[in-house]
């Protein structure tokens, strides 16, 4: 099969990923073959070939937001040419003390696709048949991909936040995920304020509804309930913080951050103001974020591109110069 291979992680402008032939994934028990139709392409899959995140393996094919059809079921209950969608979260031990604490998006031994296994970028992925989710039928593949990390981990982020309906809430930075949660937040009647670089991201977060838009940094026109930060940048969480009404939240949704700067505890944090991080996801999150977006009809706005232009998709997510995300399809 044909595949997106990392070897050496490097700036994208270097074309860190190789596209190569490699042999297909042989079936293992308790794991579904598929045939990729379209994955999406994360923030989170910049940080792995950039090397943000430290490698795992020597080799990996990268690429989580699997939508992909069984191609062999193998001796799992899925039947052959059910589409289905994989995550981030591949696969966890299910007996240490967080999958022991329905907490398994904090397991010590989880799996990760596109990081510590192969993922979607390639023409067929491996995957545990446990960590796959049906897919609704009125969802086209283009729509489904961005769902499946941006749209659930954006959910959670605003689990995290304790979002309640008809709250004031903020999103700093406005890409493939906030694009996602401002959708479900307009469907809880909350009011949506958008800091975010980037006039085009601006005008996206305006034709999507948001209440107020403004610049990456600059506070809204009033006190907010909750915030969740999209951007892997410290400067943004403050200016996150700094928007909040005593007793807020503010939901740092980043598998990598740049650094905290350096604030003041008096005026930013304290009134019991709280900072909390988003780590990963969890299979009851992904199925009610999924029945929720068929319930809303959520559909993302998607730039494609083919498998040989892995490189040029990351380089857009990199730059910003696509709204909403980028999903490849081999």
């Amino acid at each position: 099969m044909k595949a997106a291979i990392l070897s050496s992680p490097r700036d994208v402008s270097k074309h860190p990923l190789e596209i190569r032939e490699v042999p297909r994934p042989q079936l293992k028990p308790g794991h579904v073959l598929l045939r990729v139709r379209a994955c999406g392409v994360c923030r989170t899959d910049l940080h792995i070939v950039e090397g943000e995140l430290p490698p795992r393996c020597n080799e990996i094919i990268p690429g989580h937001q699997i939508v992909g059809e069984v191609a062999d079921p193998g001796t799992t209950d899925l039947a052959a040419g059910a589409r289905v969608g994989v995550s981030w979260v591949g696969g966890v031990d299910g007996s240490c003390w967080y999958c022991r604490h329905e907490l398994e998006n904090l397991c010590d031994a989880p799996t990760f696709t596109g990081y510590s296994v192969n993922g979607g970028y390639a023409e067929y992925a491996l995957a545990r048949a446990d960590f796959t989710f049906p897919l609704a039928n009125g969802v086209e593949d283009l729509q489904a991909a961005p769902l499946l990390c941006a749209g659930i981990i954006g959910f959670r982020s605003l689990r995290v936040a304790e979002v309640k309906d008809g709250e004031r809430i903020g999103l700093f930075g406005f890409g493939a995920s906030a694009h996602l949660a401002i959708a479900v937040l307009r469907a809880w009647n909350c009011e949506v304020y958008v800091s975010t670089r980037g006039a085009s991201h601006r005008q996206l977060a305006e034709s999507l509804g948001a209440t107020w838009v403004g610049s990456e940094t600059e506070k809204p026109p009033v006190q907010l309930d909750r915030a969740v930060t999209f951007a892997p940048s410290g400067d943004v969480v403050v200016a996150a913080l700094a928007s909040l009404r005593k007793g807020g939240v503010v939901a740092i949704n980043a598998i990598h951050l740049d650094r905290i700067p350096e604030f003041d505890y008096d005026s930013l944090l304290w009134g019991e103001r709280q900072l909390r991080s988003v780590t990963n996801m969890t299979r009851s999150d992904a199925r009610d974020f999924l029945q929720l977006a068929a319930e809303i009809k959520l559909r993302p706005k998607t730039t494609v591109f083919s498998l040989d232009q892995a490189n040029d998709a990351l380089a857009a997510i990199k730059n910003d110069s696509i709204d909403g995300a980028a999903v490849i399809v081999p």
